[in-house]
């Protein structure tokens, strides 16, 4: 790709966009709207055209799979919703991977730190979607690593109203603890 001096850039692989301000052989010079300079193979980056607020305020009203698309969702919007019969200690456990590579594309320009605090944030999270759901167990896939992850999550869980083991070792093998929520009785 031909890039040329203050064409709109934005990095594949990171969230930085910016304008081309030198064009070398094998390297890109971009500057960021806070002023910043960051060098990129060309392969790293792609042109920005039109701007996603630009593009957004437009719909191909004519594209047959849209309409498609929108009459399925307005059928399913009106189905009848059915109970099902299933007692809570029978269905099967919620399950939350908090590796890393599941939260985010990418961990450039992220540390340890980051990363963890990423991962118990998630945890938070979804352990309290699943309290205020009355969902009774949940299975959080933390893989085996060095523990610190492990550690920080037993540290978490005792702030809640929860009891947590391994979860089963023939499904998650040594990586996963499964939480099981008390269930206060309806008043």
């Amino acid at each position: 790709m031909d890039f040329k001096i203050g064409d709109k850039i934005a990095v594949i692989d990171d969230v930085i966009k910016g304008k081309v301000i030198a064009v070398h052989p094998n390297k890109i010079v971009i500057e960021d709207a806070d002023g910043f300079s960051y060098e990129y193979a060309p392969k790293e980056l792609v042109v920005i055209k039109e701007s996603q607020k630009e593009l957004s305020k437009f719909s191909d009203i004519n594209n047959d799979f849209l309409a498609e698309k929108m009459n399925e969702t307005s059928k399913n919007k009106h189905t009848a919703k059915f109970k099902t019969n299933v007692k809570p200690d029978k269905l099967p456990p919620m399950e939350v991977d908090l590796h890393i590579n599941q939260l985010v594309a990418s961990t450039k320009g992220m540390d340890n730190y980051d990363m963890l605090t990423l991962q118990l944030e998630t945890a938070k999270h979804k352990l309290e979607f699943a309290i205020k759901n009355r969902i009774p167990k949940i299975v959080f896939i933390h893989g085996m690593g060095a523990g610190v992850l492990k550690t920080e999550l037993e540290f978490l869980f005792k702030k809640y109203n929860v009891y947590w083991n391994d979860a089963s070792f023939q499904k998650y093998g040594l990586g996963a603890t499964e939480v099981g929520i008390y269930q206060n009785p309806k008043n």
